[in-house]
């Protein structure tokens, strides 16, 4: 990954976690990049626990089956 990117991942962590996510939980999804980060925030703080914003937000796996 390189220093901008890890830049960015370490912010969108440490905003996370400020906003009441687990550590690990935070780490795991500012990795990923198909979340929003915003929307995840939003949903926290009209009351959502954390895991249940990540489940809501959860982006959809390509499925090969259709």
């Amino acid at each position: 990954m390189r220093e901008g990117g890890l830049a960015l991942v370490n912010w969108r962590q440490l905003e996370l976690e400020q906003c009441g996510f687990a550590p690990s939980l935070a780490a795991r999804v500012a990795r990923d990049e198909r979340y929003d980060l915003h929307q995840l925030i939003e949903l926290v703080q009209q009351g959502c626990s954390p895991d249940l914003a990540v489940r809501i937000l959860s982006p959809v796996e390509n499925s090969d089956k259709a």
